[in-house]
């Protein structure tokens, strides 16, 4: 089993914490800031009707940037999501050159205009329930996100969805 540094480990949980707020704010430049040029990312949830992983968006990092610089040109519904995570778990290699995380994550979301705007707009519901399932790699006091898995335990969303969780 791997030994944690505390350090590392606060490093890891703040860093978490950060790129949640920046997702939040749409601030996607400087969530992807945070990942190395290996990243790998992916929304996945296993169904059991057809007893597989169903993959709902993934890809390196490079598609990432593409697809988080285009978001403004799709039609999308503007309501906001929030994340609200709670870290688990971190485990630093022995080495300290790499770790993983375990964050348990519910997204909530609030409702612009729309079709019922003058039954729904305002109210906040949960948007998704599910884990981040994280990897990094640690060069020094550099700690970046090398794989992000967004593990779902809802498996029906909503418009909107080709946002990064």
């Amino acid at each position: 089993m791997a030994v944690n540094s505390a350090e590392t480990t606060e490093k890891i949980k703040s860093l978490i914490y950060k790129t949640c707020l920046y997702q939040d704010d749409c601030e996607w430049k400087n969530w992807l800031d945070f990942c190395s040029e290996d990243f790998n990312y992916y929304i996945r949830a296993y169904s059991p009707e057809i007893q597989k992983d169903m993959e709902y968006m993934g890809g390196p990092k490079e598609y990432m940037e593409s697809i988080t610089g285009q978001l403004r040109k799709h039609n999308i519904d503007d309501s906001p999501l929030k994340r609200h995570g709670v870290v688990y778990r971190v485990d630093v290699a022995d080495d300290n050159k790499s770790a993983t995380a375990v964050t348990s994550l519910t997204v909530f979301q609030t409702l612009l205009g729309g079709n019922s705007s003058h039954v729904d707009s305002g109210t906040t519901g949960i948007f998704l329930v599910g884990r981040y399932n994280d990897k990094f790699v640690i060069d020094g006091d550099d700690v970046k996100f090398i794989e992000r898995e967004v593990r779902l335990d809802t498996r029906r969303l909503d418009k909107g969805t080709h946002w990064p969780i």
